[in-house]
């Protein structure tokens, strides 16, 4: 199924994090995946910050298997009016552009994005503290 999961879905299946089984049939098959260039951005500064230049070459490698979809002016202009209707960064609109022009689903887990059309958004789940004493 064509779609493009976010740079958090992303991270969440390659560090099997707490939402890596939400996020793995969408992952399954990165070769229908629509791959923005600014997502290979985010998920090599953190792969490469976290991981180290290996672990960040392979999984730009990786992302590399999908459709990479350079930013152009079409999509700029698109990614900027989405950002003011719906007050998202330059990286979130570049990545909701991106599906919104292809017209394929948005899987994320990045409030940024809930409740926004065609977007498949996973909660994330929040981490239980100890009571208070």
């Amino acid at each position: 199924m064509a779609c493009l999961v976010d740079t958090c879905g992303w991270i969440e299946w390659l560090t099997d994090g707490c939402l890596a089984e939400k996020f793995h049939p969408y992952l399954e098959d990165v070769e229908t995946l629509l791959i923005p260039s600014s997502l290979q951005f985010e998920l090599y500064k953190w792969a490469k910050r976290e991981k180290g230049e290996t672990q960040a070459l392979e999984a730009v490698a990786l992302t590399e298997r999908g459709e990479v979809i350079p930013l152009n002016t079409s999509l700029a202009l698109q990614a900027a009016d989405l950002a003011l209707e719906h007050r998202l960064s330059f990286a979130d609109a570049i990545i909701y552009a991106t599906a919104r022009q292809a017209d394929v689903p948005l899987v994320t887990s990045d409030n940024h994005f809930e409740g926004l059309p065609e977007v498949t958004y996973f909660a994330k789940q929040a981490v239980m503290s100890d009571p208070p004493l």
